[in-house]
């Protein structure tokens, strides 16, 4: 692991924001816009589903899911959209933990980005989970929780989020079910997703695309050896990133 060489803006609101982070992976995924998604460890199916999709939707506009590599909700949003995902870690990066989600902490250490504020050999504590959630919140745009109980971790998102004025929405749940999400709503303090694609639409396919030379030559569905000819090994770098399609040997945005 290595250590963070500048602090993103985006602790600036924060009470205390962290004093060295340590990374492993690709820090240039810190210059993409973000989202951040959290909630149940113990989600629903349904909730699943729809983190899983929120997710890969968001990706696949350019944008990068940041969570914290926690069982259920935050790994579903870490690897729908993979490899366009940071993972904020509550221990050292020498570390893996929880070890059910060994294999997805492996490939974001290989192929996304993984950021932590301990020092080696830091083992993850209670305390270190509530206070990892305000870097997560942070360095998203706006906060997405899909699932999550009144009294739970999750809701301590939700308070850092309120605090530091960033937006923060949720998924329509059952009566009786989620009942931290639907407390916000009640409070009016969280914005209820009815549409994925249409909420998806507010944040635009052409936010990325207007100005990107790669993605505007894609429109017309080119012959992966014209855009090689014309890009040469970058467009390997748009597929990794979840920004082109390669396939059949034509390359198609995403």
């Amino acid at each position: 692991m290595k250590k963070l060489d500048f602090s993103p803006i985006e602790f600036s609101k924060l009470k205390k924001p962290p004093e060295q982070l340590y990374f492993k992976g690709r820090r240039e995924l810190l210059q993409m816009p973000k989202v951040s998604i959290v909630g149940s460890r113990r989600a629903s199916s349904y909730t699943k589903s729809m983190t899983a999709i929120l997710s890969r939707k968001f990706s696949n506009i350019g944008y990068c899911i940041v969570s914290g590599a926690a069982m259920g909700v935050d790994a579903i949003a870490h690897d729908g959209a993979f490899p366009n995902t940071i993972a904020v870690m509550a221990n050292s990066l020498d570390m893996i933990y929880p070890k059910v989600n060994e294999k997805l902490i492996k490939k974001i250490y290989e192929n996304s980005l993984a950021l932590s504020e301990y020092e080696s050999n830091t083992k993850a504590t209670r305390y270190s989970f509530v206070i990892r959630n305000r870097i997560v919140v942070s360095l998203g745009e706006f906060l997405i929780i899909t699932q999550a109980d009144e009294n739970s971790g999750t809701m301590r998102s939700a308070e850092i989020a309120h605090e530091i004025g960033k937006k923060i929405f949720v998924l329509p749940q059952r009566l009786g079910e989620s009942g931290g999400t639907q407390k916000l709503l009640r409070e009016n303090r969280a914005e209820l997703i009815l549409d994925i694609d249409e909420f998806i639409s507010n944040f635009g396919k052409q936010k990325e695309r207007e100005e990107d030379e790669i993605l505007l030559y894609c429109q017309n569905i080119p012959s992966l050896d014209d855009v090689l000819d014309k890009f040469g090994d970058k467009i390997y770098e748009y597929e990794l990133q979840g920004r082109v399609e390669i396939k059949n040997l034509k390359v198609y945005p995403l």
